[in-house]
């Protein structure tokens, strides 16, 4: 081989080590791929799996917000035959309402064996209204789900406008009052005020950020 091949040779051997070490050193960086986080998720045993946690505020809004809020997220109930029964959820130490399908607010929300719920969202169905906390907008904010018999679980969720993906799951304008009654899935669960429904099936989409 002449003096000339050698040294091209050698400048591809240095030129291919050198690409893959520049591509992997901009592949890493979340700012240079523009990737989001995963939204928060949290689980109990086996009782109970959260995921797609959000935090959303309505549309146009940004950075320090104060004011309604709406919580959403698919909660599955992962145990083999109990019910799983949602009795609050605070953002922020906030205590959120629980909603059904029509803005009504219930003292529960019971999710059966083998099902999950999706709360929030621009179909019918159960929710999580905060009347007034302060969240920084694009950040995070702690979240603490209450279970009946499971117990709590906490999550630190990203805190999102209602708008693009998460159009329609923000804070509905306004509820009708109906403290005592509670949301179940595929059925009407009778309270000492009333009755609601709300129901997905298990492993139903809810929004995701990445």
């Amino acid at each position: 081989m002449s003096r000339s091949l050698r040294r091209g040779a050698a400048a591809a051997l240095v030129l291919a080590a050198i690409v893959p070490l520049s591509a992997c050193a901009a592949g890493n960086d979340a700012d240079t791929l523009q990737i989001k986080p995963d939204n928060a998720a949290a689980s109990i045993d086996n009782s109970a799996k959260l995921n797609n946690i959000v935090v959303v505020a309505p549309e146009g809004s940004a950075g320090e917000y104060s004011g309604p809020l709406a919580v959403s997220a698919n909660i599955a109930n992962t145990a083999p035959k109990d019910d799983l029964v949602l009795t609050g959820i605070k953002v922020g130490g906030t205590a959120a309402q629980l909603t059904d399908e029509h803005g009504a607010q219930v003292s529960q929300i019971v999710i059966h064996a083998g099902e999950s719920v999706l709360l929030g969202g621009p179909n019918p169905g159960a929710g999580a209204q905060v009347p007034n906390a302060k969240v920084s907008v694009g950040g995070y904010t702690d979240t603490t789900f209450s279970f009946k018999n499971a117990g709590d679980v906490s999550a630190n969720a990203n805190v999102q406008p209602a708008a693009g993906f998460y159009q329609g799951f923000g804070p509905q304008s306004k509820s009708t009052a109906s403290p005592a009654a509670t949301a179940s899935p595929g059925t009407v669960a009778p309270a000492p005020t009333g009755g609601a429904t709300a129901s997905a099936p298990a492993g139903s989409p809810s929004p995701s950020a990445h």
